[in-house]
């Protein structure tokens, strides 16, 4: 059986080659933030703060997650200084995608007065959908993969045909980690969209916190099955540091907030 690996070029402009990978994540991004928009609004925020927080936050986010990552593969680009720019080549590391859109929030809601806490509440679903869009991104482009695994064990999962070949990377089956991480975000977004509203359950934070739990938990489970890591040293993966601090430091804001009677409950102004 001959297995045919997904084109990653959707179609060309001229000379241009167009990705999947691009066209991916720019629908995870224009869905993230209609949905964004439209939490603004309900929680009274002017909804052009959600576009502006976008125009800035999206682009430095790109330089965030692409500086991340050739830090900790310096070596490489120190020798290969041309391949910095190529983001098309892969190599972009959500975390640092992160840290640099927190940043650009913070600064955002410094100069228009806004609550930080709000407006993370507001941004954290829209980011969770980018990150669970963005994985059939690294899907199409055969990266974000697992170790070697059986054609049987994917057969076993009841994937749709196209996911098991597509997983034939190298020479071998591999194990679909996008597809993990991918499938785990929805489900924690499911339950956040579905609690988030309820009176006296959140206080004003906690969207974003809950977020700050789930994911890093997700996180570093599956990144102890990938190939493509990036390591602080040998056996200790950058990802899965970064999860647990993340994950500690959330439940420690939590409870201290919780703890705290000036912090306001979540209140849907009518």
């Amino acid at each position: 059986m001959t297995l045919l690996a997904l084109n990653p070029i959707a179609f060309h402009l001229g000379n241009l080659e167009i990705h999947w990978y691009g066209i991916i994540i720019a629908l995870g991004a224009l869905v993230g933030v209609i949905m964004a928009m439209r939490e603004a609004t309900r929680r009274g925020i002017d909804s052009d703060n959600i576009l502006d927080l976008v125009l800035f936050g999206v682009p430095i986010g790109l330089i965030g997650a692409r500086i991340y990552y050739v830090i900790f593969e310096l070596p490489f680009y120190m020798a290969n200084p041309g391949e910095i720019i190529k983001i098309w080549h892969g190599g972009i590391a959500i975390y640092g995608g992160l840290i640099a859109a927190f940043i650009v929030l913070l600064v955002l809601c410094k100069r228009r007065k806004l609550s930080v806490w709000l407006m993370l509440d507001i941004a954290a679903p829209s980011v969770m959908l980018g990150q669970i869009v963005g994985r059939w991104g690294n899907f199409m482009n055969q990266e974000a993969f697992g170790a070697k695994t059986s054609l049987d064990f994917l057969q076993s999962l009841h994937l749709p045909h196209f996911i098991v070949e597509q997983m034939f990377i190298n020479g071998a089956y591999r194990q679909p980690t996008f597809l993990y991480e991918s499938m785990a975000n929805l489900v924690g977004l499911i339950i956040i969209l579905a609690i988030r509203h309820r009176k006296q359950l959140y206080k004003r934070g906690e969207v974003f916190l809950s977020y700050l739990v789930w994911y890093p938990i997700v996180r570093f489970f599956v990144e102890g099955m990938r190939t493509d890591s990036l390591y602080i040293m040998p056996g200790v993966r950058v990802s899965q540091v970064l999860s647990v601090i993340l994950l500690i430091t959330a439940i420690v804001l939590i409870i201290y907030r919780r703890r705290k009677n000036d912090i306001p409950w979540y209140v849907e102004k009518v």
